[in-house]
């Protein structure tokens, strides 16, 4: 079960407050050629009217007849990095008490997402689960395409995601002419590494939830490493089929039976979700 209640969608924070030591680098290289960060010559440009500032998603995570745990995903406040507008995006999960005698998790996932491109500048992943311990950092440098990570840097392709950022970037995607079997290819960075993250379009269902009744299109991601997505089975994902592309429900097919995520309630989506039936 290790990593796989944390589906989809730190003690470090940006803007004001605490850098680890590893990122300190990376942050003064940025830093110094901040002017370059500061116009949207060199960077994408692409409106969305999926989710903005103040949206929080509070999911159910059930295994088996059990409730396990919550997850909660969440845009908390804007900020300002290496002189761009960004969202901060906070995923959590958690055990509940009664299933954290058998096996507790306490995840965090945080990046910091550009306004204007929606593409990643920082990532910080927190995981607790079980015996297993994880902490990963990564700095973004978007204008010259590398990654710091871990006291290194790396070559990045231009709009490399994070696993986080992923999510949410494939929630601005229009899936109108979409026909079961279209995949959209990301490219996620993850350690030292950069992935290729296909994400196949399925079709669409009505899905009935706590949160009420959606129809919905259901995407795969398909990815063999990057910490949030791997599983040991099939990662589906039913997502509300309007523009808000709120995630609806995520289940994942385990070795010992599966593991589901149902949205239990939401607040301060970006519009009115026309895909909510009741």
């Amino acid at each position: 079960m290790r990593r796989v209640l944390a589906f989809w969608l730190a003690e470090v924070t940006i803007g004001g407050a605490l850098l680890s030591a590893q990122d300190s680098l990376a942050t003064k290289a940025l830093q110094a050629r901040n002017s370059s960060y500061q116009t949207d010559v060199y960077l994408r440009f692409k409106p969305q009217s999926a989710f903005a500032v103040g949206e929080r998603l509070v999911f159910d995570v059930g295994y088996g007849f059990f409730v396990a745990g919550e997850a909660v995903m969440s845009i908390p406040r804007t900020d300002t990095l290496f002189g761009r507008p960004c969202y901060e995006v906070v995923f959590t999960v958690n055990s509940t008490p009664t299933f954290s005698w058998i096996y507790r998790v306490e995840d965090r996932y945080e990046t910091y997402l550009d306004v204007s491109g929606v593409f990643p500048w920082k990532f910080v992943q927190k995981v607790r689960e079980g015996r297993y311990k994880r902490d990963f950092s990564a700095v973004f440098d978007q204008v010259n395409n590398i990654a710091y990570a871990e006291g290194k840097q790396y070559p990045i392709p231009p709009y490399v995601h994070d696993v986080v950022s992923a999510f949410y970037y494939v929630r601005t995607l229009d899936y109108t002419s979409s026909r079961p079997g279209e995949k959209i290819m990301l490219q996620n960075f993850y350690k030292d590494t950069t992935y290729t993250l296909a994400v196949k379009f399925l079709g669409r269902q009505r899905v009935e939830v706590d949160a009420g009744t959606f129809d919905c299109i259901i995407v795969e991601p398909l990815i063999k490493e990057g910490g949030l997505f791997k599983s040991e089975g099939r990662v589906l994902i039913w997502l509300t089929d309007d523009e808000r592309k709120i995630p609806v429900k995520v289940s994942t097919k385990v070795i010992i039976g599966s593991i589901d995520a149902e949205l239990r309630e939401y607040s301060g989506v970006f519009g009115h979700i026309n895909a909510k039936v009741k």
